[in-house]
């Protein structure tokens, strides 16, 4: 299926500026929807945010910290983190210009809710031990599986399938996503100057940025199968 843009243009260039620019008419476009998507999946990720502070802030460790750390990590790998793949999916039905319902953001639990458990974990192993062999593997393999999310919401695939179909997608494009998650962050930046409101935008801009990237790299290439072959779906 092809998508065009609010400029009726083929969403099909993967660079990191025409990505952002897509992305900045596309959350004008359905604004409401996604703020309220944003907002609410915020609201989901305080519990983690509020257990990390509160072990943060007993200073030296002790043993009563444990429980908190644990449930921070549980909390992260089984809620917000699913939750967070669904929200990367509901972006992407938005560059399709499919109908968006709050409860898309929870989708997950239906579709395919314990591949994303386990590609999230796998994931995040992958790159935190990527980033203590000198930072650099780490920041590859981030721009390498960038494409995770959308593959076991969108395609309901395995985690491991979904992690090596990623990594064969974004062949070429690891640059892209670099620059596209360098930019990310002087938006945040952008966005904490003027407070809540400026966070959420943000958030939105890069999560629609993200999600016209990997719909622009599926049109162009479709879905990697196991035989080494693309195929995109009939819509």
């Amino acid at each position: 299926m092809e998508t065009i843009d609010a400029n009726n243009k083929f969403v099909s260039d993967t660079s990191t500026g025409d990505n952002y620019g897509k992305g900045r008419n596309l959350i004008f476009t359905t604004f409401v929807e996604l703020l309220v998507v944003t907002l609410v999946y915020a609201v989901i990720q305080i519990p983690t945010n509020g257990f990390q502070f509160k072990a943060d802030g007993f200073g030296d460790f002790e043993l009563y910290m444990i429980p908190i750390i644990m449930l921070a990590i549980g909390y992260g790998i089984f809620i917000s983190g699913p939750i967070g793949y669904s929200v990367n999916w509901v972006f992407l039905k938005a560059v399709r210009r499919e109908k968006i319902e709050i409860k898309d953001m929870f989708a997950v639990f239906e579709r395919n809710y314990w591949n994303a458990v386990i590609a999230g974990l796998v994931t995040t192993i992958i790159i935190v031990i990527g980033l203590i062999m000198l930072i650099v593997p780490g920041i590859i393999f981030a721009c390498r599986l960038a494409f995770v999310p959308y593959l076991v919401i969108d395609e309901k695939m395995e985690a491991m399938e979904a992690l090596k179909a990623s990594w064969a997608m974004t062949k070429g494009h690891g640059w892209t996503v670099f620059f596209m998650g360098l930019l990310a962050f002087f938006i945040v930046i952008a966005g904490l100057i003027v407070l809540i409101f400026g966070v959420l935008i943000s958030a939105m801009w890069i999560s629609a940025a993200f999600a016209i990237l990997y719909h622009a790299v599926y049109l162009k290439q479709g879905i990697p199968e196991t035989n080494g072959n693309y195929v995109q779906k009939v819509e």
